[in-house]
């Protein structure tokens, strides 16, 4: 069938040859009767033979020619849609010759039919339309539930489709309200046809021509997409398998694919009806879209129209079916504000319009059999239909979940509500060439799932969409000049985007050892270098489009893309350093591109240093000429992406966009410290092998190996004061009252202080002032406003403040910082300051009022961490205990006091000499165990500074051993003057007589005591007298000193120069469960030293812990994995390498400072590619003065027996607790012993690794796409049956080599949480082998951090001894009297 016969007039009757009025009687004369037989169930079909039939038939078509004014067309139409049911259900008013040969008879009812679709001057009424509507779902019954259909009659069908959809089609004008229906309708039974009746090769060609010129319809690019997009799905489902991600369509649509359509056509009915629609790009070239030879020259002078969101929507199309083949599982969406209703061209449901129409129509079989086209009906009270934009709804942060549920897919469809209003008249004028500008259309800006491992590659997909992709993208580019591309840019620029975000894509979904065709990569990168470039009249749409698409671009090893970093960089300019996007506020949501920018940013930061001075050569504007070329070196464009950063964060907004802008800002500070540090600024080209086959690159080998990067010689010192600056000033100013920002912020700040840079010392102090002055506006903010969060930001600037000062001690020797850290501490612990301005308040006086608990504690620990820093508390290696000083042996107890101050505090003390030379000198060796940890101190008492020790070590008490003197026992008369001798002739004034004599003031009491001495002395005397009168000789010998006391009772004394022997330290305050100030522990209670061994094992650190697993690729079972770390052959170097800087090897179950050193990891490494540290012998610890993390890299060794060593932290503090209880063995090594302990070796190795409540998994893994079948629940699966909530809490940092020797971050984080952003390592990071050991250590500090923070189940380290001391008091304290315990004192053990 050609266009002419297409276009042609329809059946002509022989009563066209007679005068209208005569034709019009006698074909309403002879419809009449037909149709009122047809109401009457008893009557019979009035024609008989095959004679009367054909002359009726051809009244019929001449009554379908004539006016709508009367009931003539409509009785018509009535009589010939039941005569078409002929082949579906014969009934008697169907005349016999009908029903004997149905499918000739049908042929010609349907070329009959045709003449009720001509152009007529009242096809805009109701009328009308809705004969047209019985109709097309007469013929749509016909065709679904007839089975007796010949050849001919389904092509006749088909033939009669076409002509019909042309006729309305075709013309320029805006198509009735029909149109989707009639559309719809021919899709649905081409459909049909395909599976009972396969079209013939002339009839799919004939159809494809016809329909390249109905194309500026938007029913046509509708329905299309439509029936593509569901055959697309069942066609994946049998092409991919029931694993591959499944392409959701809506059920309508799903329903149009007939059930019994045999797997065998599937494919070629999917490839036809794809290129059915010709090419979408021609819909850019008005041209060759509209084929009616009377318009074909309109669209030249009107080509400015409705075209480009018709060009859109093809588009949009052709991305949701690339999204289906890479199988990200998205909602076949439409939005229905793209393409606006034009009045009864609304898809709603027929049989709701009908009434509407305000004309009388008679009852037929086929409207209570009338399909649902368009959107299914709301339920009832629903609200009317609204176009709601989804993207300018505030999105929620990147889901972990793979596949959305069915029904939240199909929710999230738009619905309209059938409306009764009649339907606006149709305008003659041409919608699709209007003069007035249409709205720019929303871009799909929400967070796309991630692509299924099982896609197929990207040359695959580019061989079905690539010609339309690449030519889309460049439309009206090539072939104009600058001003035209400017007019036209705004104009195509939506469907450019779509195509340009589609490509971006599909070449980010590039599989890790996937190669592509290198034309598709030039066509690629031509089209990015095109539509990046930045001017006035560029595309803000395709901009938008390509950076919201692009964000694993520069992760993903596509080679030559490092070709595109300029070009970025001006990109991201242009959106992150603009605070308002005013030209992208009207189709994108502008946190999405905001985030989708700084992902891209932080792909780009770690290029400059990672390529130095290598350039890459750009042609840019299309230009060949030598002249033209642009060279570009990488480091040169490292402050233009420093600026950009810094920018962004000034200019953001959004709370989780800021946190990643953070962790950008560590990430670059610490590199840069790193590479300052090495003393170079670019790594070697040889890390990227062939990178000069691959590039083309301006610089030879000469200059990459002599070229520096000279913008300084302290630039990260100078880089690292103004990201602390700008981090504080902001802290303070804006980001006070966003919780999540504040955590990332203090994060962001510690990291800062551990980075070891060259600044003044000001500028550190400027940082601890900072976060001082925050955590003094958080504690002074009303108390409605306090909540757990605000909290939270509060222990974390605290633990930020410790940072701080246990990185830098310097600070406290300024007497300003350690007194303004002091009254911080004081806030924090009593809720106010004793200093408020001029005035004080004793502390004494104040009352203790905290903003909560937790920040009390929180200020506990860091003045216990301020003690320890200024020398309090020196903490130079591990204090021994009460074995290490007394000996192992069962009375080592008894030779030690053990006291308990003020309920928080156990004091062990030892009173022997603790070494020669010392022995006249009280000693004392102290035990305290305390909250901030475990401290031996050995006193001595000297009645000498420390000065005059040296010269003399004796007792001032002199040794006289000479002989008896001569005048011994000679009494010599002395006066004794209690005044000289001249102060009696000092004549007395009034002064003197102000101080009283002694016998004048002299009380009864003293008056006793004086007459008792006067007794005395009396009585010696007569004893004297009585010697030397009896004559008697008297043997006089030498006065001499007693010898020195050896036995202090050195435990009084210190607790008496403490102030703590009093009454009132000794006092019950009477409060149940409240011991006194100071009182005694009795060891000898049984449990005892178990508690206190207990007690030691708990750190004062907090104690974190990460496992590590290497994942080669296409690896999907545990056991496979595990085996990896076993041999070294299996384990590259950079993994062994990335292991060496987590921390040193330490001996499992060890002290925390005792083990091997540190370059002793190959040695303890051996063979292996990292299973010795399984936990078995060794581990990974890393340990400063707050932290301690350790790092196990589970083995199939270590997971063989039931209870596996590797699978310990799967289980929560209280299982461990009770298991430790029960004797449960943790090594296979014990269990033939059953009846034996645990070895205590182990403990406190697993001790720390249950003790943490956040479970972090370091994952290596090989290929990209791994990440996605990573069996994380076979690896729980041992824990499922008695938690099965544990998943929960488990933390994923996948870590992934690129060629171009960075290092790709995936995190997977716990959905369920609060703050999803946990710095530094974001998802999309891409860091430096440098940073990666320090970025992961710090993920996992702030990881576990995060937790404790949220979870009332793992306190701080520090809470957690508080609380196991208390204990300890409550059950063993000695419930004596205060003479007891004082006589307990002077009594030696």
């Amino acid at each position: 069938m050609d266009q002419s016969q297409a276009s042609g007039p329809g059946h002509v009757s022989v009563l066209s040859c007679f005068p209208p009025s005569v034709g019009r009687d006698v074909a309403f004369a002879v419809v009449k009767p037909l149709r009122a037989s047809m109401g009457n169930p008893d009557s019979h079909s009035l024609l008989c033979t095959d004679r009367q039939v054909r002359w009726t038939m051809e009244v019929l078509c001449y009554g379908l020619t004539l006016p709508l004014d009367g009931d003539t067309v409509r009785l018509c139409v009535d009589v010939y849609t039941d005569w078409l049911m002929a082949l579906v259900f014969p009934r008697d008013s169907i005349p016999l010759p009908v029903s004997r040969d149905p499918n000739l008879y049908i042929q010609k009812i349907l070329r009959h039919l045709y003449n009720l679709f001509l152009p007529r001057s009242d096809q805009g009424s109701p009328v009308y339309q809705s004969l047209c509507q019985q109709v097309l779902c007469a013929v749509q019954t016909l065709a679904r539930e007839s089975s007796t259909m010949s050849r001919d009659t389904w092509e006749s069908l088909l033939h009669f489709l076409l002509r019909i959809n042309h006729a309305m089609l075709a013309p320029p004008t805006a198509a009735g309200g029909v149109s989707h229906l009639s559309m719809a309708v021919l899709l649905e039974v081409w459909l049909l046809s395909c599976c009972r009746c396969f079209p013939s090769r002339s009839l799919w060609q004939t159809c494809r021509r016809m329909l390249s010129g109905w194309r500026h319809q938007p029913a046509v690019v509708e329905q299309w997409s439509r029936v593509v997009a569901a055959l697309t799905s069942r066609f994946l489902l049998l092409s991919f398998g029931p694993f591959f991600p499944a392409f959701k369509v809506p059920e309508e649509d799903a329903a149009l694919i007939p059930a019994d359509l045999d797997d065998d056509r599937v494919p070629e009915t999917w490839f036809r009806f794809l290129h059915m629609f010709g090419n979408p790009v021609d819909l850019s070239r008005p041209v060759l879209v509209c084929s009616t030879p009377s318009v074909q020259e309109e669209p030249l002078r009107h080509g400015d129209g409705r075209l480009p969101n018709i060009f859109f929507r093809a588009m949009r199309g052709v991305s949701t079916l690339v999204d289906a083949f890479l199988g990200v599982t998205v909602v076949n969406k439409e939005p229905t504000e793209l393409l606006p209703n034009t009045g009864p061209s609304a898809r709603t449901h027929f049989r709701d319009r009908l009434p509407s129409f305000g004309v009388a129509v008679t009852k037929s079989a086929f409207k209570d059999r009338l399909p649902s086209y368009g959107f299914s009906r709301p339920r009832s009270g629903s609200a009317p239909p609204t176009p709601v934009n989804i993207l300018s709804m505030p999105s929620a942060p990147p889901s972990t979940n793979t596949t959305p549920s069915h029904n939240s897919r199909l929710k999230a469809a738009n619905v309209s509500k059938a409306t009764s209003k009649p339907p606006a008249v149709l305008s003659s004028s041409h919608h699709w060439k209007s003069n007035s500008p249409p709205s720019t259309p929303s871009l799909c800006s929400s967070p796309r799932p991630s692509p299924s491992p099982l896609r197929c590659k990207v040359d695959s997909v580019l061989h079905l969409f690539g010609f339309w992709l690449f030519e889309a993208a460049l439309v009206h580019r090539d072939s104009a000049g600058r001003d035209d591309v400017t007019v036209m840019s705004e104009r195509w620029g939506p469907g450019r985007a779509e195509a340009c975000g589609t490509l971006c894509r599909i070449f980010t979904c590039k599989k890790t050892a996937e190669n592509i065709l290198p034309v598709y990569l030039a066509r690629f990168y031509l089209v990015l270098l095109q539509d990046l470039q930045v001017w006035e009249g560029s595309c803000p749409t395709v901009l938008a489009s390509i950076l919201l698409n692009s964000t694993r671009l520069f992760c993903c090893d596509l080679p030559g893309v490092n070709l595109l970093f300029p070009s970025f960089v001006s990109a991201l300019e242009n959106v992150l350093l603009n605070r308002e996007l005013l030209r992208f506020r009207s189709f994108v949501n502008l946190v999405d591109l905001r985030r989708s920018s700084i992902q891209v940013l932080l792909s780009l930061l770690p290029l400059p240093l990672q390529f130095g001075s290598v350039q890459s050569e750009v042609l840019p504007d299309r230009q060949v000429s030598g002249d033209d070329v642009t060279a570009t070196s990488f480091l040169s464009l490292r402050p233009r992406l420093f600026s950009v950063l810094v920018g962004a964060l000034q200019t953001e907004t959004d709370a989780s966009n800021t946190q990643v802008i953070l962790a950008a800002m560590l990430n670059l500070v610490q590199d840069s410290a790193l590479v300052q540090a090495a003393g170079h600024t670019q790594q070697e080209t040889e890390s990227w092998p062939g990178v000069a086959r691959r590039r083309r690159w301006t610089s030879d080998t000469s200059e990459l190996s002599g070229t520096r990067w000279t913008t300084g010689t302290n630039a990260a010192g100078v880089l690292w004061v103004q990201v602390v600056r700008l981090l504080t000033q902001r802290l303070t100013a804006h980001w006070k009252n966003e919780p999540a920002v504040c955590l990332s912020a203090l994060e962001v700040l510690g990291g800062l202080a551990k980075i070891e840079v060259e600044v003044e010392e000001a500028e550190r102090r400027g940082a601890v002032s900072s976060v001082c002055g925050h955590i003094v506006y958080q504690c002074s903010r009303p108390p409605p406003l306090h909540s757990r969060d605000l909290h939270s930001v509060i222990v974390t600037a605290f633990h930020c403040l410790n940072v701080w000062l246990t990185q830098h001690p310097a600070l406290l020797n300024q007497q300003d910082c350690l007194l303004e850290v002091l009254e911080i501490v004081e806030l924090g612990i009593s809720g106010s300051k004793s200093r408020q301005g001029q005035e004080g308040t004793s502390k004494e006086d104040k009352e203790l009022n905290p903003a909560s608990h937790r920040v009390k504690e929180a200020a506990e620990a860091t003045l216990s961490c301020v003690m320890q820093v200024s020398g309090g508390f020196l903490t130079v290696g591990d204090s021994p205990n009460e074995d290490a000083l007394a000996g192992l042996n069962e009375n080592r107890l008894k030779k030690f006091r053990y006291f308990a101050v003020d309920g928080s505090v156990i004091l062990a003390m030892l009173e022997e000499h603790t070494g020669p030379g010392q022995a006249l000198c009280p000693s004392l060796t102290v035990v305290i165990r305390g909250p901030s940890g475990h401290h031996t101190w050995t006193l001595q008492l000297h009645l000498q500074p420390r000065d005059g020790r040296i010269l003399s070590q004796k007792t001032l008490i002199p040794d006289h051993q000479g002989a008896v003197q001569d005048d011994a026992g000679i009494r010599c008369g002395i006066k004794h003057l209690l005044f000289p001798e001249n102060t009696d002739r000092v004549l007395p004034v009034d002064a003197d007589l102000s101080i009283p004599a002694l016998n004048e003031e002299v009380s009864e009491e003293v008056q006793q005591q004086l007459d008792r001495l006067r007794v005395a002395l009396r009585t010696q005397r007569q004893i004297e007298a009585w010697l030397r009168d009896s004559g008697s000789p008297v043997v006089m010998t030498t006065c001499k000193p007693p010898p020195p006391v050896s036995n202090f009772q050195t435990a009084r004394l210190f607790l008496s120069n403490l102030g703590l022997l009093t009454p009132e330290t000794l006092k019950d305050p009477g409060t149940s469960g409240v011991p006194a100030q100071l009182v005694s522990l009795d060891p000898s209670l049984p449990g005892f030293s178990e508690d206190l061994r207990c007690l030691d094992q708990v750190s004062s650190r907090t104690c974190d812990c990460a496992f590590i697993f290497y994942v080669r690729a296409g690896q999907r079972t545990s056991a496979e994995i595990l085996r990896n770390v076993e041999s070294r052959c299996n384990i590259p170097s950079h993994f062994l390498d990335f292991l060496s800087s987590l921390g040193r090897p330490v001996e499992a179950g060890q002290p925390q400072k005792s083990g091997v050193s540190a370059s002793e990891f190959s040695t303890v490494l051996g063979d292996s590619g990292g299973g010795s540290f399984n936990g078995e012998r060794f581990v990974l610890k890393f340990t400063d003065a707050l932290t301690e993390v350790t790092f196990i890299i589970p083995s199939s060794s270590s997971s063989s027996s039931s209870h596996s060593l590797s699978f310990q932290w799967l289980k929560s503090p209280e299982e461990t607790r009770l298991e430790s209880q029960s004797n449960l063995q943790f090594s296979p090594d014990f269990t033939s012993e059953p009846t034996s302990p645990p070895d205590e070796d182990f403990k406190p190795c697993f001790a720390t690794v249950a003790s943490s409540e956040c479970k972090v998994l370091i994952v290596w893994v090989e290929h990209f796409e791994d990440i996605e079948s990573f069996p994380l629940s076979e690896l729980l699966s041992e824990t499922k049956k008695q938690t099965p909530k544990r998943s929960l809490n488990v933390q994923v940092i996948f870590i992934h080599p690129l060629k171009t020797g960075l290092y790709r971050i995936c995190y997977r984080g716990n959905a369920t949480s609060k703050v999803s952003v946990v710095v530094p390592l974001v998802n999309g990071s891409v860091v430096s082998k440098r940073s990666l050991g320090f970025l992961v250590r710090e993920t996992v500090i702030n990881c576990c951090h995060r937790r404790r923070l949220e979870s009332d189940s793992a306190p701080p380290p520090y809470v957690r001894r508080k609380h196991m001391i208390s204990d300890v008091i409550l059950r063993y304290r000695n419930r004596c009297s205060e003479p007891a315990f004082y006589s307990a004192l002077f009594r030696d053990l």
